[in-house]
């Protein structure tokens, strides 16, 4: 399948437009988190930030999605630049489809990297090796799709049915050092962080097939959940279609020294290095916007309360975490402390 518009694959990740997605509330303050943090630990990074705010009208219509003034104002004084869209097909009903209409807000034939709002910048982003020629996502993910039914299809056939429904080449896509019906085989991301070249080529052909998928998921879909799955169905196809793949050894930053997905402030707490705890608090120490994040109610408690090292840290043994995310999510739920 075709390419981007010549010229799109010029700039590094130095001068890469980078993509976050806000809104009101947690998605805000998140945001803000983010922004401190890029300037704090990526002094260096020369790019351009934007932050993608939907408006209250379209498929948001009736729901109050802008940015606070306050949260508004200190975002611009670390450099983002606010870009209103209009969310058309998902909105209200598939958030997750926020960082799929919002590609469309950004400068065409430049080339960007979409990094979900829950990122930690912890390290100069301009160290890595992104080439937009060869988009990727990120691998920290697990088996979460599909689940194959009892009597098939397996993994197999399900990720081939999308393959030739789009008409992509499916056998290049494996990973033949895995076995066959074992899902690390077949090309699945999370798509807590992706780039390419394009954001208008790239956005439209994303939000074409998950459209397709969403109002006809045909046979082999029929028992798998897309919501809200649905983006990661769709992402390793739109990836692939555009000559990229498996992120390889220059992008082991991004979910390593250089970004932490956290998901949310509980799961920082309980999962990730002390190294990072060091640089969330580091990032958001300044007093505006501590006076700003202590208005919602995690980064309170957690961060500036203290209870997210006193309370929160204590109850796992970070050298045997359950090996999947539900288990810690129920056991924090259970004490309370389920803080989002």
């Amino acid at each position: 399948m075709a390419g981007t518009k010549e010229g799109a694959m010029s700039g590094g990740a130095s001068t890469v437009n980078l993509l976050v997605v806000a809104q009101a509330g947690r998605l805000e303050f998140q945001s803000l988190i983010l922004a401190a943090s890029l300037r704090r630990f990526s002094p260096d990074w020369q790019g351009r930030l934007f932050v993608a705010e939907p408006q209250p009208e379209g498929a948001w219509a009736g729901h109050e999605t802008r940015i606070a003034p306050e949260t508004r104002a200190l975002l611009e004084s670390l450099g983002a630049e606010i870009l209103p869209f209009t969310a058309r097909h998902f909105g209200a009903s598939y958030p997750y489809g926020n960082k799929i209409e919002a590609l469309f807000a950004l400068p065409a034939c430049e080339p960007f990297l979409f990094l979900d709002t829950d990122t930690l910048i912890t390290g100069p982003l301009d160290s890595l090796a992104l080439d937009p020629a060869r988009p990727s996502a990120s691998m920290r993910r697990e088996a979460t799709w599909p689940i194959p039914p009892l009597y098939g299809p397996g993994y197999g056939g399900i990720w081939k049915s999308l393959y030739d429904r789009f008409g992509l080449d499916f056998d290049s896509s494996l990973d033949r050092d895995q076995p066959d019906e074992h899902w690390e085989r077949y090309l699945y991301f999370n798509a807590g962080w992706f780039f390419g070249p394009d954001p208008a080529e790239f956005g439209r052909r994303f939000q074409n097939w998950a459209l397709a998928l969403r109002d006809e998921p045909g046979d082999e879909l029929a028992c798998q959940s897309l919501d809200p799955w649905l983006d990661q169905a769709v992402l390793p196809l739109v990836i692939h279609s555009f000559g990229g793949g498996r992120p390889g050894p220059g992008l082991n930053g991004l979910d390593g020294a250089v970004t932490c997905h956290y998901r949310n402030l509980p799961l920082l707490y309980t999962r990730e290095s002390d190294a990072v705890l060091a640089a969330l608090e580091e990032a958001v120490a300044g007093n505006r916007i501590k006076k700003r994040l202590r208005d919602w109610d995690p980064a309170r408690k957690l961060i500036y309360q203290g209870k997210g090292r006193d309370k929160v840290r204590p109850m796992f043994d970070r050298n045997a975490l359950p090996g999947k995310e539900q288990p810690i999510r129920n056991q924090l739920k259970q004490k309370g402390w389920w803080l989002v």
